[in-house]
């Protein structure tokens, strides 16, 4: 990470998690995330997973261990808001203690889960694959365990909650369920749901003792993977980026990955060339989506070779959106909507810099 880039990274970070790169090794240990702009009690379980993958980008970045800190201190935080009722009074159900994520976390929207517009709080199923993820990656970054472990916990407490039909050729999944996980709260399948589950699910499995413990989960997940990835179309710039990320993982490797690779480049290529999305006026797009197509475009470009004239086209898409944001995002404070902000800023400093985000940034 370049030193422009490492201020741009930090000034982002810190806009959303308070001035904490003067802090020492003890005040990192102490620290307490400040609340948020966005999110009940002041966490939210997306923009934090990206919180916590940043933290850790910076301190591979650095070889500085407060960062890794905070982090730490940012997961239990997280484990100990969103973990809970939304009182706090006690852990989700199945949870305790020292099973901390057996019932899931909450999404961490601010309006209760009944709210009559239908967007209240509740359990996210690509909201819980990317908060796996962030626990693995502190796991390869700290080389404990115990993170790692969690991850598989929270997995085995989800799966039956949201994937349904289980024994049958093609199972079924639900969006999005209630706090509690005994109920479905939107009754259709994501698009990236099983892809994420299926990805993320491998590499927890890769990371544990037990090569068989998610075994049954990864298998479900293939069997709906199998039924969408020859058909996969979008023209949502973050479900193109966020799709990039997740195949990066096993492209080259396994067939669906390598070919939803190549749709997506194809998807993102006629939303910039034909409908000249980003050059649409900004008042019609959100920058945190467009920052999600740049983290994605990355990992495209890793896997290009530095004489591909591939690169040229997606370094230049890469300094579109960037120049497209930039004089909003530098402002201080950004000029971007106050609720906005947190998932705006931690997004696009991913987007300038992946790191942990990335296949092979631990040396996976």
């Amino acid at each position: 990470m370049s030193e422009q880039v490492h201020g741009k990274y930090v000034k982002a970070m810190e806009t959303v998690y308070g001035p904490f790169d003067t802090l020492t090794s003890t005040q990192a240990s102490d620290w307490t995330p400040p609340p948020m702009a966005e999110g009940h009690r002041g966490r939210y379980l997306w923009t934090d997973a990206f919180g916590v993958l940043n933290f850790l980008t910076l301190g591979a970045t650095t070889s500085e261990q407060r960062y890794t800190t905070l982090a730490t201190r940012l997961v239990d935080t997280v484990h100990n808001t969103l973990g809970r009722t939304r009182d706090l009074k006690q852990r989700l159900p199945g949870a305790s203690d020292a099973h901390p994520l057996a019932g899931g976390l909450r999404i961490g929207k601010e309006d209760e889960e009944d709210d009559p517009s239908g967007d209240g709080d509740g359990q996210y199923h690509h909201y819980l694959t990317l908060w796996m993820f962030a626990l693995n990656r502190m796991a390869r970054a700290t080389g404990e365990r115990q993170y790692n472990d969690l991850a598989i916990e929270l997995a085995k407490a989800i799966h039956p909650r949201f994937v349904r039909d289980r024994s049958s050729a093609r199972p079924r999944m639900y969006w999005k369920m209630s706090i509690d996980l005994r109920r479905p709260m939107v009754l259709s399948e994501g698009n990236l749901d099983p892809i994420d589950g299926y990805v993320v699910f491998n590499l927890l499995q890769e990371s544990s003792e037990d090569k068989t413990v998610l075994a049954q989960e990864i298998d479900e997940y293939r069997r709906i993977l199998e039924t969408k990835w020859r058909r996969y179309v979008s023209e949502d710039p973050l479900d193109l980026g966020m799709t990039l990320w997740t195949a990066h993982w096993f492209a080259g490797k396994e067939e669906w990955a390598t070919e939803l690779t190549r749709r997506a480049a194809v998807c993102l290529r006629a939303l910039n060339d034909e409908e000249r999305y980003f050059e649409a006026p900004t008042r019609l797009r959100l920058a945190f989506r467009e920052y999600g197509t740049c983290l994605g475009v990355h990992c495209l470009l890793a896997q290009l070779s530095s004489s591909d004239k591939e690169k040229t086209y997606w370094e230049a898409l890469l300094d579109k959106v960037h120049g497209a944001w930039q004089p909003s995002v530098d402002r201080s404070p950004p000029l971007v909507p106050r609720r906005l902000q947190p998932i705006t800023l931690v997004m696009y400093a991913a987007a300038l810099y992946p790191g942990a985000f990335r296949k092979g940034f631990f040396g996976d």
